[in-house]
């Protein structure tokens, strides 16, 4: 489903990224793990056309994101969920999963999406009219993930989505991410929580100053002792 060939990304003359190249099919969820300034978010960031890649391929289904401006990435069928949530903190709840769906596929199936996100976020169907800044911080990070939901991606990119959730809300988190899979919908999930993030994954890929190192089934990385001396700290 998607092919990243050789990636080279670069923030000015610093280089971000070297190489990478990695795929993720149909339906699975696929980790990418790896310490603080790996390259993990620059990685989301240049799938999503956020950043401009210097070199390499990115293909998804036969369109090569690379060649898109970054703007078309979404109705390419790729969503984001960013570090930190970048909601839209004055306006509604409502207006904020209404966002989400801007392109015509995502507009003309809007009422059923917006059944989907409820029925996984009930709390959000609660909140429609209230302003997207007073939510709680689980409440900001479920509207986040429903917003990206709303696009209809076939390929959802999550960045550090646990980040400063309490334990009760991440348990949550996960949850939506294995009933995102259960639709088909592929994941490429970036989390500080390295072992859950291993959990819930189908493969996972160790990025270390910029490179890929590493990759293989989830199950069998968590208990690398590579993996456990770089990211988890034992």
């Amino acid at each position: 489903m998607l092919r990243v060939t050789d990636l080279d990304v670069f923030y000015g003359e610093a280089q971000a990224l070297r190489g990478v190249s990695m795929s993720i099919d149909r339906g699975e969820v696929v980790s990418v793990v790896g310490s603080n300034g790996a390259g993990k978010s620059t990685l989301v960031n240049a799938i999503m056309g956020i950043l401009q890649a210097r070199s390499g391929t990115i293909d998804l289904d036969g369109v090569e994101l690379t060649r898109l401006a970054g703007h078309r990435t979404c109705a390419a069928g790729v969503a984001i969920v960013p570090e930190g949530r970048r909601l839209f903190p004055y306006l509604s709840v409502k207006d904020n999963l209404d966002l989400g769906a801007f392109n015509k596929d995502a507009r003309d199936h809007r009422a059923e999406t917006v059944d989907r996100v409820h029925a996984l976020f009930p709390r959000l169907a609660e909140r429609g009219v209230q302003m997207a800044g007073s939510l709680s911080g689980g409440e900001q990070q479920m509207l986040a993930i429903g917003r990206a939901l709303m696009a209809r991606p076939r390929l959802l990119l999550m960045d550090e989505p646990s980040l400063g959730l309490a334990p009760v809300i991440v348990d949550e988190v996960f949850d939506v991410i294995e009933s995102v899979r259960g639709s088909g919908v592929s994941v490429l999930l970036v989390e500080q929580n390295v072992q859950r993030a291993l959990d819930v994954s189908d493969r996972a890929y160790l990025l270390t100053e910029g490179r890929i190192a590493m990759e293989g089934d989830a199950g069998s990385m968590a208990r690398d002792p590579e993996i456990r001396r770089a990211v988890l700290g034992v």
